[in-house]
């Protein structure tokens, strides 16, 4: 799956930057998003994959830039996917307008604002978190060095970084979401101004693999860290082994589902693939 992953997004990639006709916005936006998930599995997978036949240890340092990446990469694809939604509109509601409105010197420090609040919540978060004292067998029940995870070994009051986890969740998911239901609520209720039926399908095939992605990660994440934690020991490892599902989830097979999302609804995709295909064999004949 990582593999999948790796050269799934690495092809969003390439051919985003290969193919003059997808020099625009959106794919811009999905590359991205492509090279995000592909630093976000690998800040955590490799390892876990070592640690399935080698060493199953992490030292602080490590566990403390494991949970910076972490957090600092999923911040920012809640507020990309969002900014993604915006582009959507404006190509959908504003078609004739959308050259200006989504010009370079617009979706450049869109997409830098999101990775710049990325790194801003994450170095807040992680900060807070690895300056807590921690005791005992410092036993991480998790696959990685997830926050939630992480805290729970904390031998202090913890409250400081609820409360600001709690204020994080509001701004970069629930605004985020927010802004994602009313960009769709404006895009389905206004009558479409694209004048080719042609120009109508690519935006909405793009509208629906898009919408088709926030689903899959936002309900991940919502389910992750929004659903309430039990009291009892029995719950509890239930809830436990729920959480490292979901994590793996959001973690694995969400960036491994982006691409083929993407792709096969997308002609224009398809065919920046087969082109690249084409002369990579005509250039290796």
């Amino acid at each position: 799956m990582y593999l999948v992953i790796l050269l799934g997004n690495g092809v969003i990639i390439i051919v985003s930057v290969y193919d003059s006709r997808l020099h625009t916005p959106m794919y811009f936006f999905l590359s991205n998003l492509s090279f995000l998930d592909i630093c976000y599995t690998s800040s955590s997978i490799p390892l876990f994959l070592s640690s399935l036949t080698s060493k199953k240890t992490i030292s602080f340092s490590e566990c403390g830039v494991q949970m910076f990446l972490s957090l600092a990469l999923g911040t920012t694809e809640c507020v990309l996917l969002s900014m993604m939604a915006f582009d959507r509109y404006v190509a959908i509601c504003f078609p004739l307008r959308y050259p200006i409105i989504m010009s370079k010197n617009s979706y450049v420090p869109m997409v830098a604002g999101s990775w710049i609040a990325g790194g801003v919540n994450s170095v807040l978060q992680t900060s807070f978190a690895m300056q807590l004292p921690f005791c005992g067998n410092n036993v991480i029940n998790h696959f990685t060095c997830e926050i939630l995870a992480v805290l729970k070994l904390a031998c202090a009051d913890i409250s400081i970084n609820v409360i600001c986890m709690a204020v994080a969740y509001m701004i970069f998911l629930v605004v985020p979401v927010l802004f994602i239901f009313v960009s769709y609520v404006l895009i389905m209720s206004t009558p479409s101004r694209i004048p080719s039926a042609e120009g109508r399908r690519k935006a909405f095939s793009t509208c629906s693999a898009h919408l088709t992605v926030v689903i899959i990660f936002y309900g991940t994440v919502f389910f992750m860290y929004a659903k309430p934690k039990a009291k009892d020991s029995a719950s509890a490892d239930k809830g436990y082994v729920t959480d490292k599902i979901i994590s793996l989830f959001y973690g694995v097979v969400t960036p491994m589902l982006n691409p083929l999302i993407y792709s096969l609804r997308n002609r224009d995709v398809k065919a920046a693939v087969k082109n690249m295909c084409q002369k990579c064999s005509s250039q290796g004949t």
